[in-house]
């Protein structure tokens, strides 16, 4: 797993979110800057606490003109689900075959209570619009993630 690192190009993406529309990084860098965050699994107790953050943070990024992305391998069905009961407002794409995962170099090997398996490793990245990796956040609790994001970008712009 070679995980992209600041300075880096950031792969280009598009996939279906929540809504089963088509988004894609290139169109959201025209807006400004953008967060892809990478989750393992909907619905699971640390990753609704690290989308609840977010969704609570939407008005400061939106002033720092932020996108927020959540990626994951959950199908879309799944994602609306997790959108609506949380009341999620920013994006959750769906990465079905892990193919943007593999590129951001965050899917890999995991183990978990003894087992060993393959999966989305909790990793966070900021574009910058010019298409590059502007900070890698690996660094953060589930809880505390939007308020690592909130302050970098604050102490950056």
């Amino acid at each position: 797993m070679k995980t992209l690192t600041q300075g880096e190009m950031a792969p280009n993406f598009t996939l279906q979110n929540q809504a089963d529309e088509t988004v894609s990084l290139s169109d959201a860098l025209k807006q400004g800057p953008v967060l892809v965050y990478f989750y393992p699994k909907a619905l699971t107790p640390g990753c609704t606490v690290q989308a609840c953050g977010l969704r609570d943070s939407k008005p400061d990024l939106d002033t720092q003109k932020v996108t927020v992305f959540g990626i994951s391998p959950d199908p879309v069905a799944k994602l609306a689900r997790f959108a609506d009961k949380h009341e999620l407002n920013f994006s959750l794409l769906s990465d079905e075959d892990h193919s943007v995962a593999d590129a951001f170099g965050v899917w890999g090997e995991k183990k978990f209570m003894g087992k060993i398996y393959d999966g989305i490793h909790r990793l966070s990245f900021l574009i910058g619009q010019d298409g590059k990796v502007a900070h890698v956040f690996n660094k953060f609790k589930t809880k505390d993630h939007h308020e690592v994001v909130l302050n970098y970008i604050q102490e950056n712009s």
